[in-house]
């Protein structure tokens, strides 16, 4: 493939956005070679600067379950933004959607929306402070929360340590606000409890880990974490930015069967435009301004056009029976296919799966946390990933990343992915 056009708009990209890009991993700093610029997509494709067309594995990180240009998505946006793009006020749509949110969704009786998984984290946290009267957090090595101070925090010599900041301006007190287990470790968990036993706000979560590519909870490890909360008054906040409305209408609670005491959304919330939100119980939402002291707001917060994208995508989700089904199905088959040529070769692997959410890790160990994604080997990666590309294939451009399959994605799609995959694997 030729990619002349996508090559002249990162160098032009790079003259006046910091390395070209609004989100490092776009870069392609992972795998080497020149990121694709995209011009439009539609259902399971993308096209691109130059023309080429690409089987779209990460669906906009998440957001576009039901593929790209969801005709039901792009009208409501079109409708409303003839009303008007933002008011900074109230509109009934706000409630239509939180409505709809929490009929879905188990443990929660109200939401807040916001403009990010990154905010909506920030503020569940900060709500937890404020309703726990505590500072400190847990959160799981190799788990990403947004790019919010506390969230940039990197495991030091052990769990029962405190982390160090792992970017730059962010400062060792924030960091000493942030202890660090492994994730899967319940131990770890427990050791810090017994060291803070009534300094713990909130642990944090990604009860399907996404950004260490994509790994399950062990069994019995966050049903532990949710028997420690309750035995130390500590609140479980559930980052379900990627899996909320992808795993089950419900998200990871309704598919895992764990309650959580805050829930955070985003991605697929949106259905493409930018939202955020974050849920729980009355007793919890109550300390949030105006109605308690905890503060929060935005001037974007429940814009018009991300609401009426949001409640287009959650309605269609909502009404399709067995969409978690055909998706999960679909996610099979490809697991299936990649495996049985992997089968045939010498290559080490471990395949990761939940629902729509897949990774493919070239390593013999079990990848169940952090230190266990990063055995893998890189450079293997790297070439799988050119060389799915030269093929016409867009994967995500990390060997640290989860995978996203859309609903628009076809049995023939997927065919010809794994087809294209027993070619690239046999020169990697």
């Amino acid at each position: 493939m030729q990619y002349q056009r996508s090559s002249a708009l990162f160098k032009a990209a790079q003259n006046v956005i910091p390395g070209g890009v609004n989100s490092p991993v776009r870069a392609f700093k992972a795998v080497g070679g020149t990121p694709i610029f995209v011009e439009r997509a539609k259902g399971a494709y993308l096209y691109d600067a130059d023309g080429n067309k690409l089987i779209d594995y990460i669906a906009s990180w998440g957001p576009m379950i039901l593929g790209h240009a969801y005709a039901p998505v792009i009208e409501a946006v079109k409708s409303r933004a003839e009303l008007g793009t933002s008011f900074g006020m109230p509109t009934a749509l706000e409630t239509q959607i939180a409505e709809l949110a929490i009929a879905m969704v188990p443990n929660i009786d109200k939401i807040r929306f916001v403009n990010s998984g990154t905010e909506a984290c920030m503020s569940a946290v900060r709500l937890a402070r404020g309703a726990t009267k505590r500072e400190k957090i847990i959160k799981f090595a190799g788990c990403y929360h947004g790019h919010s101070d506390a969230f940039l925090i990197q495991a030091g010599s052990g769990a029962v340590t405190f982390g160090s900041p792992s970017s730059p301006g962010v400062t060792k007190g924030t960091a000493m606000d942030t202890l660090l287990a492994p994730f899967n470790n319940l131990e770890a968990v427990a050791q810090l409890f017994k060291e803070y036993p009534d300094e713990i706000a909130a642990i944090i979560i990604e009860p399907v880990a996404g950004n260490m590519g994509c790994i399950p909870p062990v069994p019995g490890f966050l049903e532990g974490l949710r028997s420690l909360c309750d035995q130390f008054n500590t609140l479980l906040i559930f980052d379900e930015v990627m899996t909320g409305f992808r795993l089950a209408k419900g998200g990871a609670q309704e598919l895992l069967g764990i309650k959580a005491d805050i829930v955070t959304f985003g991605k697929v919330l949106g259905g493409g435009l930018p939202v955020g939100a974050f849920a729980a119980k009355n007793e919890i939402m109550r300390h949030l301004a105006p109605e308690g002291p905890v503060y929060q707001a935005g001037t974007l917060s429940g814009n018009p056009l991300a609401m009426a994208a949001g409640l287009a995508m959650l309605q269609a989700l909502h009404s399709d029976a067995q969409i978690f089904d055909r998706l999960a199905a679909k996610t099979e088959y490809l697991h299936e296919g990649l495996e049985s040529v992997l089968k045939t070769t010498k290559i080490p692997f471990q395949i990761n799966r939940v629902g729509s959410m897949i990774s493919l890790h070239f390593t013999a160990h079990n990848v169940i946390d952090f230190k266990s994604t990063t055995s893998g080997n890189n450079q293997k990666f790297n070439n799988y990933f050119h060389g799915m590309l030269e093929g016409g294939i867009y994967l995500p451009p990390s060997a640290f990343e989860s995978y996203f399959l859309n609903d628009a994605l076809s049995y023939e799609d997927i065919d010809f992915t794994i087809k294209r995959f027993k070619k690239v694997i046999k020169s990697i």
